[in-house]
């Protein structure tokens, strides 16, 4: 019989066996934050690189934002292309996602569906926090 609370494809990311609080925190912000890894670079490097382009693009398009130069739409179309290809990166560099609660250090290999889930919530989290700094900070504008 399958325990229903054991991961059905178990994935062991490399710092998941860190033992020090501050050290896996700092390493999991990272791997929310970072899609690549050492041997998605390996694997596919022409994919790899024009995610390092878009990245770099998508993150102008922010600073741009900041500056008040690039109107919302155009910010959220930036923000929603750039979610497409991050999970085709991290379907190739980091292809698992967290089985259980968030603060938990449980991983699985993910299918298409739960890194598009995973993707769209945790971008939709960062991209609502920085739409609010800027709405607050006054120098996005709102039609």
């Amino acid at each position: 019989m399958v325990d229903p609370r054991m991961p059905s494809d178990p994935v062991e990311p490399p710092y998941a066996g860190q033992g020090r609080f501050g050290g896996w925190l700092l390493a999991e912000l990272w791997d929310h934050l970072w899609p690549w890894s050492r041997a998605g670079f390996a694997r596919s490097r022409s994919i790899q690189s024009a995610g390092l382009a878009l990245a770099v693009a998508a993150s102008t398009v922010w600073v741009l934002a900041a500056l008040g130069q690039v109107a919302a739409g155009v910010l959220i179309g930036w923000w929603f292309g750039w979610s497409v290809f991050e999970v085709r990166v991290r379907m190739d560099a980091k292809p698992y996602v967290k089985e259980g609660p968030w603060w938990g250090r449980r991983y699985r290999r993910a299918n298409l569906m739960d890194m598009v889930c995973y993707v769209s919530f945790k971008n939709l989290l960062i991209g609502a926090s920085l739409f609010i700094a800027l709405k607050s900070a006054g120098v996005l504008s709102l039609p």
